[in-house]
């Protein structure tokens, strides 16, 4: 028998930033006077405590700053104090939220004025990748909305939903907010990522008024979102009756269906929405429209946990009760499926027909029986449905227990699974034990099986005197008794044991035992029954396919209790799966510190190697298990080589991962103080993945004898740190020291790795810092041959903006002969070339086939060929005049006629002589051009 599905209620969007209980700073007193001294909006206090150098820059424990506090306080005075003071004013917390995000959430218009002076940057976003603009639109907050709308060039900006300002000024149902944005240029159709508009939003929300101010502004009333629900669907979901007055008002379409078939009248039914069923009924709904599984309003009715009262609206206007759908449930069948006992009997009151039976072959009656509805059961019975048991009549009239359904299952098979032991022992009766035990033309799933995992001891107790192989496995290779050990059932695993079945059998997908199926859930029950039932102790060891033991799998999930049991009955902690890892080392990887305290009480080695060469330390850092690594800390000595295979240590790891608690804890090691093994230092692996706190403490700690190291490459942290856009960690590096002009092997220094990977925000605090754009790499390229290279246009303008026009950079030619001029112009790099252009960049410049920038913008050399061909047909000459382009000659003849010496069309236009600039007229004065 199978259930019905349907369509879920739709939900809300998650609300951006919200102005109550969003700023967990809950011990105020316990933060540095500067963050009080904002919270009570004392100027004067903020002034003293800034010319006693307090921190301005101070982030606590969620990186919120003072300027942050001050902001969302909506303390504009104290806002302009700190950034004069050096706060930064578009400092992210640990959400990515600026003091501009916060100003907003508070509708703080003056904060945000003063940030907004002070160059806030108005497109800024957090890790939802919401703007201000979004933070103000959700709270409201018009003048801080009308402050930064002129600052934007869109104020259609989506965040990571998708969703513009108007969707959030929509869903709030912000009347003012809506206005504003729709008379600033805001798309009344922008859709989210489900293609949702606001007007969805506005009406599911039950904001009329926002309703009424889109549909004037020319939203689209039928619009759908990628389900095809149109608004009327979603004002009908949360049952928004204004709206959907206002709606049918206009003439939407009444009977829209949505991608599953359901109508406005399915969805209101579905989710108890009655008064809007009543409406939809007034405007003309059809009560008997069928979706695309075939059910009618009244089957959602019938079922959904709200639906009695629109059940009642429907058979009252007449809606068919006898319906059935395409699996052949009539709207009986659902209230029997769900155990809807007033529904059923209001539809067998208006004529639904009792004994229907869908597709299965089940009727009402059938379905009631099988969920345990008796209830419903007494009430089918009463209303023409067989009085006498159904099993024991059946049985006595003949019908055979073993017949089997479309899916080779007998009556056994269900009344195993529900546990029904007398209705068991009657089918066994009438059953011979033969065709129970006849594997192969059953299901894999035997009645052991289905009794064993659901724990109907009972009925397995009456099930093993009918069975010979107790060990029977079903498709996966899981006896009963594995099955039962699963799921905890320790009266079926006893009841299994007891009559012989095998503890040892192995499964055929993992090759685990019922010993590791209960260590794996915890089961210490179930354990115990197996461990003491067990023939040989050594089943306490006992491997699957990876070599794991049931310690190993318990460790793994943090079953303490079937841990101390394992450990009780001598479990062997020194145990290695294939890849060479203990249970410790599982332990640590999980971080289930009770399970690792078990095991270094009774003795694990913390120093263990697993085939990487990494112990528990090591994992324990790379997973961010703090309390677990100072257990494993102190539990023993560590080694001291603490290097893995690949010479990476467990603070490699942790800067790796960015645990900096871990970090902070693993620096006490001396061992880890000195870079032996592997050249990329955990700083590298800090900075190159941006954890700019773990950058810090290890800068705090080590400072120079870190800052400079190179990596096998020759790269430092500054490179790995430019590489990534990481620019908290490229400027704690710079303020640490570290050469901003370091080349590695290859000559490249950290301006050519943010170059050449597109990281403009490094690449302007590089520039800032005064990185040499001079420099070339082993290949003669400059940084901004590197940015010409990858096509990374605004890190090609930052470069130029440092240039002057007499620069040499903007002609230096790297192996290729290829100016940034050659290289810009063959990528269309327009914004570059005029600027290269305007800085005084040769366009006569050959590189090595003999092309000029211009020849180097064609996309083969052939074409180049043929370009220099047209170019020097187009050149003026003088009779008599030759110029010469590799082997090819162009002779103007005294007759005026051309002569073109083609012997060699392999070079045409490659050795092209380098001429001087037309400058003015048609003809040049130079005498090297005739």
């Amino acid at each position: 028998m199978t259930a019905v599905s349907i369509s879920v209620r739709r939900q809300a969007p998650p609300p951006p930033l919200r102005k109550h209980g969003d700023t967990p700073i809950l011990q105020l007193n316990e933060m540095p006077q500067l963050v009080q001294a904002c919270f009570h909006g004392d100027a004067d206090e903020v002034r003293a405590l800034l010319y006693k150098k307090e921190d301005v820059n101070y982030q606590d424990s969620e990186k919120r700053s003072p300027l942050h506090a001050a902001a969302y306080c909506g303390e504009a005075e104290i806002c302009d104090l700190l950034i004069l003071s050096g706060a930064r004013v578009n400092t992210k917390d640990n959400r990515w939220l600026t003091p501009l995000h916060r100003a907003c959430c508070s509708r703080s218009d003056d904060a945000v004025e003063t940030l907004l002076r002070h160059q806030a940057d108005v497109n800024a976003r957090d890790k939802n990748w919401q703007t201000p603009l979004h933070v103000a639109a959700a709270n409201n907050a018009v003048k801080c909305a009308e402050y930064i709308i002129p600052l934007l060039n869109n104020v259609n900006v989506s965040d990571r939903a998708g969703r513009t300002a108007l969707h959030h000024a929509a869903f709030n149902g912000h009347v003012e907010m809506t206005q504003l944005l729709l008379e600033k240029g805001a798309s009344i159709n922008a859709f989210d990522k489900k293609d949702r508009r606001a007007l969805h939003w506005a009406a599911y929300m039950g904001h009329v008024e926002v309703v009424r101010i889109l549909i004037q502004h020319g939203a689209e009333l039928n619009c759908r979102d990628k389900q095809m629900y149109t608004p009327l669907h979603a004002a009908c979901c949360s049952g928004q009756i204004s709206v959907i007055k206002l709606l049918l008002e206009l003439s939407v379409e009444v009977d829209a269906v949505n991608s599953f078939g359901n109508t406005p009248i399915h969805v209101s039914c579905l989710n108890g929405q009655d008064v809007a069923v009543n409406e939809l009924i007034m405007y003309g709904a059809s009560l008997n429209s069928v979706n695309n599984k075939g059910q009618t309003p009244l089957h959602f009715a019938a079922a959904s946990t709200h639906g009695a009262m629109c059940l009642e609206i429907l058979v009252n206007e007449g809606a068919n009760m006898n319906v059935q759908a395409r699996d052949g449930k009539t709207p009986l069948h659902m209230t029997a499926l769900h155990g809807r006992f007033a529904r059923a009997q209001t539809l067998i009151q208006h004529g639904a027909i009792v004994d229907a039976v869908d597709k299965s072959g089940n009727s009402a009656l059938h379905i009631a029986a099988r969920y345990g509805h008796e209830l419903l059961i007494t009430t089918l019975l009463a209303h023409g449905a067989s009085p006498l048991k159904v099993v024991e009549h059946l049985l006595r009239s003949g019908a055979k227990a073993n017949i089997t359904d479309a899916d080779g299952y007998t009556a056994v098979h269900y009344a195993a699974v529900n546990g029904n032991k007398l209705a068991l022992e009657m089918l066994l009766d009438a059953t011979a034990s033969e065709s129970l035990n006849r594997t192969a033309t059953l299901p894999p799933n035997t009645p052991l099986h289905l009794a064993a995992f659901n724990g109907h001891d009972e009925a397995l107790a009456v099930l093993v005197n009918n069975f010979m192989n107790l060990d029977v496995k079903e498709k996966k290779g899981r006896t009963p008794l594995d099955l039962a050990a699963f799921k905890g059932h320790a009266e079926c695993c006893e009841i299994l044991i007891l009559q012989g079945a095998n503890i040892m059998v192995q499964d055929d997908e993992s090759k685990r035992t019922p010993v590791h199926a209960a260590a794996y859930n915890g089961h210490t029950e179930c354990l115990r029954t197996l461990l003491q039932n067990a023939d040989h102790k050594e089943i306490v060891d006992c491997t699957d396919e990876q070599e794991r033991t049931p310690l190993m799998v318990a460790v793994s999930n943090g079953h303490v209790d079937c841990v101390l049991l394992l450990l009780s009955q001598g479990a062997n902690i020194h145990s290695t799966d294939i890849f060479g890892r203990t249970a410790l080392h599982r332990g640590a990887a999980s971080g289930h510190e009770e399970c690792a305290d078990a095991l270094l009480h009774h003795g694990a080695e913390v120093n263990s190697r697993d085939c990487h060469g990494r112990t528990p330390l090591h994992l324990a850092a790379a997973c961010g298990h703090v309390g677990m690594l100072g257990a494993l800390m102190e539990s023993g000595s560590p080694p001291e080589n603490l290097l893995d295979n690949k010479g990476y240590s467990p603070l490699h790891w942790a800067c790796y991962n960015g645990h900096d608690s871990c970090v902070e804890l693993l620096m006490e090691l001396k061992q880890l103080k000195e870079f032996n093994g592997n050249q990329y230092t955990p700083l590298h692996c800090a900075a190159g993945n941006g954890h700019d706190t773990c950058t810090e403490l290890l800068l705090e700690t080590l400072g120079e004898a870190i800052i400079g190291k190179q990596d096998g490459k020759g790269r430092t942290a500054l490179h790995a740190g430019a590489f990534g856009d990481h620019c908290d960690c490229v400027q704690m590096l710079l303020a640490a020291g570290s050469d901003i002009n370091k080349m590695d092997a290859l000559g490249r220094t950290p301006l050519m790795f943010a170059a050449m990977n597109g990281q403009s925000s490094v690449v302007e605090m590089l520039l800032h810092n005064r990185a040499d754009v001079t420099l070339v790499d082993d290949d003669k390229n400059t940084a901004l041959h590197h940015a010409c290279i990858h096509r990374h246009t605004p890190d090609a303008l930052l470069i130029l903006e440092k240039l002057d026009d007499s620069d040499d950079v903007l002609n230096f030619a790297n192996n290729e002969q290829k100016t940034c001029l050659h290289i810009a112009g063959r990528h269309g790099m327009v914004p570059v070339v005029q600027t290269l252009i305007s800085k005084g960049a040769s366009v006569l410049a050959v590189d090595e086939n003999g092309y000029t920038p211009a020849l180097s913008c064609a996309p083969n050399p052939q074409v180049a060929d043929c370009l220099a061909i047209i170019l020097a047909q187009m050149l003026p000459f003088t009779p008599g005049t030759t110029m010469r382009s590799g082997r090819l000659d162009i002779t103007s003849s005294p007759g005026g006629s051309r002569n073109l010496d083609t012997s060699d069309q392999g070079s045409v236009g490659r050795n092209l002589q380098d001429t001087r600039e037309l400058s003015g007229s048609v003809q040049s004065s130079d005498s090297e051009f005739y």
